[in-house]
């Protein structure tokens, strides 16, 4: 979408000769010429954090993949002349923590002393070193993305195509999603909006419950979604990723975009699931 607005994008990854020729790919900061000066940077890099069971191991690499990239881009950008106006910096939700309540979470809320809590905020800590640069900083909290190509779906589709989904645990925690096409378009709202800065929630304004989110994917499926996963499988499978990330859920309201006049596109699952499936 940055392509199709005329931008000159450059792209930071492990494989640049995956790029295409509408982007540059590079592998380090210091492949980028002196005299290229940017307007916007955006930092979503980071190991998935649901791929694998939170070993120690897992724990640190989940961790300095965000906090030494991101400390790199601010060290970049200290030694710049010109900084660009606008740092968008990826976080989660699970910034907020495992509060299990009903309680609606916005922007204003903090976090706890769980992993994926205390995660987001050194990630986010690091990023807040733009603002003393000079440069506006949003920081983006995502919720469970759904889209056609990987994600959150990718994972879940295989189950429920064959009929043996259905809820996790007691399936009343809740489920703060989004369309990846909404997630693209509050980055590019904030772009285009200077009056937009700290964090901001990348989720629906209608989050749902686990039970909701597997009775709606089963209807767009046209597949029963009766078979629950137990909560004891889950942690022992899991281990603490299961019990932070699928196990404990927060309604998490996206009120700072709302207030500042995003539209979604997808505000609603069922549209939404049949979009991304």
């Amino acid at each position: 979408m940055l392509i199709d607005k005329h931008n000159s994008v450059v792209i930071l990854t492990r494989t640049p000769e995956k790029i295409n020729g509408s982007c540059t790919g590079i592998n380090h900061l210091s492949q980028i010429p002196d005299e290229m000066l940017f307007d916007v940077v955006i930092n979503l890099a980071g190991e998935p954090i649901a791929d694998k069971r939170w070993s120690d191991e897992q724990k640190n690499r989940i961790l300095n993949s965000r906090i030494e990239t991101t400390q790199s881009l601010i060290d970049y950008l200290k030694s710049k002349s010109k900084v660009p106006e606008l740092l968008i910096n990826g976080s989660a939700i699970g910034y907020y923590g495992v509060d299990g309540s009903d309680e609606e979470i916005t922007e204003l809320h903090h976090g706890d002393d769980s992993f994926s809590s205390q995660l987001c905020q050194q990630w986010e800590t690091i990023a807040e070193q733009a603002q003393g640069l000079g440069i506006r900083t949003c920081m983006l909290r995502t919720g469970i993305v759904l889209g056609k190509h990987g994600g959150a779906l990718k994972k879940m589709l295989p189950a429920f195509k064959l009929g043996i989904g259905g809820r996790i645990g007691n399936g009343a925690q809740w489920m703060s999603w989004i369309h990846i096409d909404d997630l693209i378009g509050i980055i590019l709202y904030c772009i285009e909006h200077n009056d937009i800065s700290g964090p901001i929630n990348g989720t629906s304004p209608n989050p749902v419950t686990n039970t909701t989110f597997s009775k709606v994917l089963g209807q767009v499926l046209n597949r029963p979604a009766v078979l629950p996963m137990p909560a004891f499988v889950i942690k022992f499978l899991m281990g603490q990723m299961g019990e932070e990330l699928l196990i404990s859920g927060k309604k998490v309201i996206p009120a700072k975009i709302l207030n500042h006049g995003y539209s979604f596109k997808y505000p609603q699952l069922a549209k939404a699931l049949l979009h991304a499936t």
